[in-house]
């Protein structure tokens, strides 16, 4: 139970400090806002990978815990606990968020963090943006944390550094998710349009996350091979 209780705090922490540096910083709408954003998501990783991370692995991410039982890393019944226990940090995360938002009068550009797809992004082109950037994201997860050719301690560096890459890069396009649990929360807080676009951000995340498994799984055959 302590891992699946570790996982809910770590996702927790990233919601509140990810999404929250987006809400009380106005938003995504300059470079360094969104520099700025990408590395309150990145750190929040690292930070929790050191914390919990020999507690449970710290997945805090549904989409790295499919990854992991794709590649057989862990049972079925395991990963959806997990699941569910991310999905529950986040919404005590966004709740959080509510609550301060609720109870300090200042502007926000959001007031939950929630993902959508930017002025001129077609929902093909979020949803291409998903797969392709959780799908980088978790293949360095797989990677660094393979028992055999992983980075060791460094991993939760590595891994925290190459969440900061992704998000200066699809920031601009859907808000950035490549977490299910990051983005239903604050859907869900928010509702309207974020509600309707939720769907993008479960299915590319979850579709890049299978097709790491696979690109990690044939990296790693040609490995042992050579």
């Amino acid at each position: 139970m302590k891992k699946y209780l570790a996982e809910m705090v770590g996702t927790m922490v990233l919601v509140l400090m990810g999404c929250g540096s987006a809400i009380f910083n106005g938003g995504c709408g300059s470079p360094a806002q969104v520099l700025m954003v990408a590395m309150a998501f990145g750190l929040s990783v690292v930070a929790m990978a050191y914390t919990i991370g020999g507690i449970s692995g710290c997945h805090i991410n549904p989409a790295i815990t499919l990854g992991c039982m794709l590649s057989g890393r862990m049972k079925s019944n395991e990963g959806l606990m997990y699941m569910l226990f991310q999905v529950i940090g986040a919404f005590i995360g966004s709740g959080i968020l509510y609550l301060l938002t609720s109870n300090i009068d200042m502007a926000y550009a959001t007031t939950t963090g929630a993902n959508a797809c930017a002025a001129g992004v077609s929902t093909i082109g979020g949803l291409l943006a998903e797969i392709v950037f959780t799908c980088v994201f978790v293949f360095v997860v797989l990677g660094t944390t393979d028992a055999k050719k992983g980075a060791g301690n460094f991993a939760g560096l590595a891994i925290g550094l190459s969440l900061v890459l992704v998000h200066i890069v699809c920031i601009p396009i859907t808000g950035t998710s490549v977490n299910p649990a990051r983005s239903i929360a604050p859907a869900v807080f928010q509702g309207g349009e974020a509600l309707s676009q939720l769907w993008l951000f479960i299915v590319g995340p979850f579709i890049g996350a299978a097709l790491s498994a696979l690109i990690w799984k044939m990296v790693g055959d040609l490995k042992q091979n050579d």
